[in-house]
């Protein structure tokens, strides 16, 4: 790049604004020396991806001037570099600076006496160089380079990086992975940014293998087009694994597309292998698993196995002890329990493991409180979390995927409940602070909206349950599946493995509930002959997907006057575009809901989505160092600008269920507007109100379990608009394409059957080396082979 032509600004930092550790994004104030453009300030704010720049050195920012709606004039810069001193008394000062510890100015004067006066390029060029500076260590001379490689490597990778057509940011993540050796690594394999580097798919880094010269069959970009489709269709689908021929046929199609050039399935199934040996993929069979989903496939199955087997005589009642206590139970509650209840709570309280499933009303929550209430009494124990230590800790863990359902699970039996990623210990990485070797302490553990969990998750989980821990594990087996790979709670029913209860009866009919009575419907694949006529609690409005604006505007505006709030009312929807999406729908509501009638109200901008002071928002990703985790919904309480605090950056602060944590405008794109939120998002809360539009443009997303969902999210009114059709299409598709997982199997596999399934694939010489050398020579002798 010919950067003579390039906007460049040049000059010494004054102060750092702001500077991002992670990304490394920074706002800087430069004192200015030269610059190409027509600014005559004396100093310039400057904002990019630079490590932490030293004030005492000067720098040249290339990039254009831009204005700022809010902070004014800045020099967004693309690249930079640190220009070096030219004179022999400045490379002197460079040299014997706080930047090199242990050269002093006598040691500086004599490298630039020895090698002149352009001594840096010479040594960055030829380190041996250092070799004939008098009296100079070795040890100095090796940290001597190594700073200089440190200074002038990121401003060479930063400009060919730039060159090779990646922004700022994306340039500085690549530094980051690679450090130095960033340039070495992507000339010599491109394709290991897919591995190595988030935010980088196989169609970039196949762009740069392109004008590196690799293309077609090289074995660099068959591995890496194996890698991305396995993990993308694994991690958007859903599944645990990919069967081996559709696998290559989808790889063999992405390399082809992508350089429309033919390339063989055996040279695909070669390079397979390949990545096999070398421990990047795991083959079995005729499947294709990323490993951390094959460990954890085989880690659950394990520990599910060994919970099963596990045998505790304190656990063990007569019937007539567990009948007289129940009666106790029932007489104290004021109520009843139905035969399956008392099925689910006695199969609780005596078995190691119980699934309880079951639809809206059925009793799941009833049941939860009588087997805590039940085992407290039968093992003589207190329900007060008060009266227990750390050294004799409380003995009934709850638990469940999402801080919502946590509280939900709380607020129903009255005792503490965490999320599981909390009682985990997780440190937003990939480990847990408790595992195999530091097990959670309990006694029971009953775990909701197991529908949720992973199979990652799941495995994580009770690989962390102790010895003699009673396992219970409730869950609509009817909703959405999980967010992340595995289908664990529809796995573990259909394996017929686990003691399990399915409740049935509609119990919860509250003043002639019509919402339950619809799910089930909705459950059983039927359409109401109702469906369209008003109840007290459901209605129908017909609409198209342009008038759904307007309607759902009309439906809130109504609410709203009625006294219920924001909080009260939920809209969801399944897709985030066109005139019914979620982010048009979120636009609409926030203008109704939380408008701008002064300048007073606070508001700040980011990307497309404007924020406000009272917004109710939706966290998009687990922030367990909060206790905010992905699917809470908040309210912004305040909003700080940069110049009111100390930190010199925008804050916005979230208040989850008065969990106040603080967001600076980095960190904005983990979080949107949930005045309307996607299906998925919903899954484990309730809300008095739900909105619900379903129309023929979200006909690619419409199915059975997703409305389900939603419909049982309602509490006391729910509000279908759109379009008839729509709806009974979606109700009469089921899930038609199924996620492949083989936990199912595993759990229905024998030991010794599993030890045969695990054993290693052999290569061709191995096979010949386990057949039976006599095969084919039943008739033959040894004189056969004697020359005549």
């Amino acid at each position: 790049m010919d950067q003579s032509k390039e906007s460049y600004i040049k000059g010494r930092p004054v102060v750092t604004i702001f500077h991002n550790d992670q990304n490394l994004y920074t706002v800087l104030k430069i004192k200015v020396e030269e610059t190409n453009e027509n600014y005559s300030e004396k100093n310039a704010v400057v904002t990019g991806y630079f490590p932490r720049l030293h004030d005492e050195e000067q720098y040249t920012f290339y990039g254009t001037f831009q204005k700022h709606p809010k902070y004014g004039l800045q020099f967004v810069s693309t690249h930079f570099r640190k220009d070096l001193p030219k004179t022999k008394q400045g490379i002197i000062q460079y040299l014997s600076s706080e930047l090199f510890k242990g050269i002093g100015k006598k040691t500086a004067e004599s490298i630039v006496e020895t090698l002149g006066e352009n001594a840096i390029s010479r040594i960055l060029e030829s380190p041996s160089l250092l070799d004939t500076v008098p009296k100079l260590p070795s040890e100095k001379a090796k940290l001597l380079y190594d700073k200089l490689v440190e200074h002038q490597g990121l401003e060479k990778v930063m400009v060919a990086l730039n060159e090779y057509g990646f922004g700022p940011q994306l340039s500085m993540r690549i530094y980051q992975t690679y450090k130095e050796e960033t340039l070495n690594m992507i000339t010599a394999n491109p394709y290991k940014l897919v591995e190595d580097v988030e935010g980088i798919g196989f169609g970039r880094a196949d762009e740069l293998g392109f004008k590196l010269g690799i293309q077609g069959n090289h074995p660099d970009r068959m591995k890496a087009a194996c890698l991305y489709s396995l993990e993308t269709d694994c991690l958007q689908e859903g599944h645990s694994f990919l069967y081996r021929d559709s696998f290559l046929s989808s790889v063999k199609k992405l390399l082809e597309e992508n350089q429309q050039i033919e390339i063989q399935l055996e040279e695909i199934d070669r390079e397979l292998l390949k990545l096999e040996e070398e421990g990047k993929i795991i083959a079995e069979e005729n499947r294709v698993y990323i490993p951390s989903i094959f460990f954890s496939e085989k880690g659950l199955t394990k520990n599910i196995k060994r919970i099963l087997a596990q045998r505790d005589d304190e656990n063990e009642f007569p019937d007539s002890e567990f009948f007289i206590a129940l009666g106790e139970l029932e007489e104290r509650l004021g109520i009843e329990y139905a035969p399956s209840q008392r099925e689910a709570i006695q199969t609780a309280l005596t078995s190691p493991m119980l699934i309880l499933t079951g639809g809206p009303g059925t009793g799941k929550t009833t049941v939860i409180k009588g087997i805590v209430e039940l085992y407290a009494q039968l093992h003589g124990c207190s329900l007060n979390p008060e009266d227990y230590t750390k050294e004799e800790p409380f003995p009934v863990i709850l638990a469940a995927p999402t801080g919502r359902a946590a509280k939900r699970m709380s607020e129903s039996t009255g005792l503490p409940a965490v999320t599981i990623h909390r009682l985990l210990g997780w440190n937003g990485m990939e480990t847990f602070d408790y595992n195999e070797d530091n097990p959670i302490e309990g006694k029971l553990i009953i775990v909701d909206e197991m529908s949720m969990v992973d199979i990652w998750l799941a495995h994580h989980l009770f690989k962390a349950l102790p010895e003699k821990i009673q396992v219970v594990l409730v869950g609509d087996e009817d909703q959405l599946p999980s967010v992340g790979p595995g289908q664990v709670l529809k796995d573990l029913l259909d394996s017929n493995k686990i003691p399990t209860v399915r409740l049935k009866d509609i119990y919860r009919q509250e003043n002639g509930s019509s919402i339950i009575e619809l799910a089930h419907h909705i459950k059983n694949g039927t359409i109401p002959t109702d469906l369209v006529v008003q109840k007290k609690d459901r209605s129908f409005i017909t609409c198209t997907s342009a008038q759904m604006g307007d309607v759902i505007k009309q439906i809130v505006s109504l609410a709203a006057e009625k006294g219920f709030t924001k909080r009260d009312i939920q809209v969801l929807a399944p897709m985030y575009r066109g005139p019914a999406g979620i982010d048009k729908l979120n636009e609409i509501l926030q203008e109704l809901l939380n408008p701008v009638l002064d300048q007073k109200k606070r508001q700040l901008v980011y990307g497309d989505v404007t924020y406000r002071v009272g917004d109710k928002v939706l966290q998009l990703v687990n922030r367990p160092e909060d206790n905010v985790f992905n699917g809470d919904i908040g309210e912004i309480r305040a909003i700080f600008f940069a110049k009111e605090n100390e930190e010199r950056q925008d804050q916005l602060v979230v208040s989850f269920e008065g969990n106040e944590v603080i967001y600076t405008k980095q960190d904005l794109n983990q979080m949107t507007l949930a005045y309307c939120c996607s299906i998925h998002k919903s899954q484990g809360s309730e809300f008095p109100i739900v909105i619900l539009p379903v129309v023929r443009s979200y006909y690619r997303m419409l199915r059975r379990n997703l409305i389900y969902t939603a419909v049982t999210r309602s509490k006391n009114k729910l509000i279908l608009c759109g379009e008839e059709d729509a709806f009974k299409m979606a109700v009469m598709r089921t899930d038609d394409s199924l996620r492949n997982s083989s936990l199912k199997e595993r759990l229905e596999t024998t030991i010794q059957q599993e030890k045969e399934r695990d054993k290693p694939l052999l290569s061709y010489e191995e096979k010949l080396m386990e057949t039976d050398p006599m095969v084919g020579m039943e008739n033959t002798t040894p004189f056969d082979f004697i020359n005549e």
